[in-house]
């Protein structure tokens, strides 16, 4: 095997963190990431008559796991894949053996049966796969970033509208975090008024060596904005109510790896929606002392109080992620989220099947991608000598 698919294959390990294997620390599997389950477990979880039949296009990134994960829990029953890699064919169908190897995508696309597509195919080829997917009948739900330009979302928007499919983007640090969720049940219900701001962290690790060449290009990732910040820009959206909003102003910058000139390691965001006010930052700093791949924040600011999420970690030393601070006019608590329900996967099945938009509306979709789009195409450069 070469150097560069031993160093994809890495990376797909490293993203989703294998649960079979019991060495791996708790901190390392928690949270805003979406949460890998072994077969055993999904199949327990699996309904005794699926309630559709789905299939995977493409597993160039380890969250593709994850997106299986939430679909099997909600009632979906994988039954076809199909990844041009062997390497990552070999290990997808390792963990789902359950799966048919479809010869081509074509096959997939073709069988009536097939009711959504999954993919965490590289990033620029998601939203073209995404409009195959549509114009052969079919819903679609795609790991993040699932659009890499505005081009794309135009074309995206007008197939979606036309085919009246399901174009689902998992942003998984809302969508399949525990705490993320929990909070969005107490600013639903007015536990600290109105939202005006909202405040966003997404630091990750680098681990430049088990990452495939693709992740260094900009015109393949989308740029650090467009790719990490997507989560953030949903979160915006969902926690402030807002259904216009603009960019006020944004940066990147490759400030620590001249070695990889296409690259974005640190990028920033200040937002204005017609419900709110919201600050982005993301980065690929985290340092190796951490227990995790980073210390995901995310506050909440309401008129009467607010909420700081840390997803992934508690540097206080509570153990795993999925951790949440109130405070309002009478005392500041915490809540252990790690045992709140992920309801996405089965909203997305419950829409497949009623054509309704309870997990996600299609306009908050996109208009989160539009944000991260325009944010990453406006954003001035950032040059500093560290």
């Amino acid at each position: 095997m070469n150097d560069s698919h031993a160093n994809r294959r890495n990376f797909i390990k490293t993203a989703a963190g294998l649960v079979v294997a019991p060495a791996i620390p708790n901190e390392l599997l928690t949270a805003s990431k979406p949460a890998i389950e072994s077969p055993a477990i999904l199949s327990s979880k699996q309904n005794a008559a699926p309630r559709i039949r789905f299939s995977v296009i493409g597993v160039n990134h380890g969250h593709i796991y994850g997106q299986v994960g939430a679909v099997i829990r909600g009632g979906g029953e994988l039954v076809s894949f199909y990844a041009k890699e062997p390497d990552l064919a070999a290990e997808f169908a390792k963990r789902y053996p359950q799966a048919k190897a479809a010869r081509s995508e074509q096959e997939i696309l073709d069988d009536t049966s097939i009711q959504l597509v999954l993919s965490s195919i590289i990033p620029d080829e998601r939203a073209p796969l995404g409009i195959r997917v549509m114009k052969a009948g079919k819903d679609y739900m795609v790991d993040k970033p699932g659009i890499t330009t505005l081009e794309q979302l135009a074309e995206v928007r007008k197939v979606q509208k036309e085919t009246k499919r399901i174009y689902s983007i998992l942003y998984s640090e809302r969508l399949e975090n525990r705490a993320t969720v929990k909070a969005g049940e107490l600013v639903k219900s007015g536990t600290i008024g109105k939202v005006i701001q909202t405040v966003g962290l997404g630091p990750h690790r680098m681990n430049p060596k088990t990452r495939p060449d693709w992740f260094f290009d900009k015109k393949r990732f989308g740029g650090i904005i467009c790719d990490i910040a997507s989560h953030q820009f949903d979160q915006f959206l969902y926690f402030t109510g807002s259904t216009k909003a603009e960019v006020v102003a944004s940066q990147v910058g490759n400030v620590h790896y001249p070695q990889y000139p296409n690259f974005e390691d640190f990028g920033d965001v200040m937002l204005r929606g017609d419900g709110g006010t919201g600050y982005i930052r993301v980065d690929w700093f985290t340092p190796d002392g951490l227990k995790s791949w980073g210390d995901g924040r995310l506050t909440i600011l309401g008129t009467d109080g607010f909420i700081e999420l840390r997803k992934n970690i508690d540097p206080g030393g509570r153990d795993g992620g999925n951790h949440l601070f109130l405070t309002d006019n009478k005392e500041t608590r915490y809540i252990d989220c790690s045992k709140e329900p992920l309801p996405y996967g089965e909203q997305l099945v419950n829409d497949v099947l009623n054509r309704t938009e309870t997990a996600m509306s299609q306009e908050h979709c996109f208009l989160a991608t539009e944000l991260a789009l325009k944010a990453q195409k406006q954003a001035k450069r950032l040059d500093l000598k560290v």
